[in-house]
């Protein structure tokens, strides 16, 4: 946590504010990273993984409407903490709901990207869930990256999401009034991680199936 507090060279801007708006962030990643992570891992463990495959809808539509569940199931958990924490500490932060949703559900993104790939990897290597706790320190380490020092880590998931939240946030920045490259930093993120993720979680899939270890826990 001192991590977070430390500089006004990370993406935390070295504030109070900037601390409440990346625990803010963190808090809607980990539901985000968890809930898909964990759900597909209880699916193989229940054996009812494969059963999705026959689903008459597709198992592409399967794992979308499951992404959906679990970023607004994330935007929810994010609120009710970030309101908690506004009438805990007293503090006043720019909350203007169409910027920060849609800088959240772009950001969630990139980190449902990394929860399919350890989803997949749960399924061929199954007991990893020590692995897996730790990406909940990776995260805080992306959310408070020095990107002054090295613009270089934007291109990474959550970075470029979490400075342009605490520039909404903290100075009330609208969507609209970030440049094109901030916004297509941000939907490329989204796009390349989640897809990226997508992909991995499904070669894991296959090779499960291929090597019958899909259900064996």
């Amino acid at each position: 946590m001192v991590s977070w507090i430390a500089t006004d060279r990370t993406a935390l801007v070295g504030t109070f504010d900037g601390l409440v708006v990346g625990w803010f962030l963190w808090t809607m990643s980990l539901t985000a990273y968890f809930s898909l992570a964990m759900n597909i891992t209880r699916e193989s463990q229940w054996g009812t993984l494969e059963q999705l495959y026959m689903s008459p809808y597709g198992f592409g539509s399967v794992m979308g409407a499951q992404v959906v569940v679990n970023v607004l199931e994330s935007l929810l958990w994010g609120a009710s903490i970030l309101l908690l924490m506004l009438v805990t500490t007293g503090r006043t932060l720019s909350v203007d709901l169409l910027t920060i949703v849609v800088i959240s559900v772009l950001t969630l993104l990139s980190v449902v990207g990394i929860g399919f790939v350890f989803a997949g990897l749960a399924l061929l290597y199954k007991r990893i869930e020590n692995v897996s706790q730790l990406m909940q320190f990776v995260l805080i380490g992306l959310i408070s990256a020095p990107i002054v020092d090295i613009p270089a880590l934007r291109l990474l998931p959550l970075v470029q999401g979490s400075t342009m939240l605490q520039k909404a946030m903290q100075n009330g920045v609208r969507l609209w009034e970030f440049s094109v490259i901030d916004l297509s930093l941000l939907v490329g993120s989204a796009v390349v991680y989640s897809l990226l993720g997508y992909l991995v979680f499904r070669w894991c899939t296959d090779r499960a199936r291929k090597t019958g270890v899909m259900g064996h826990y």
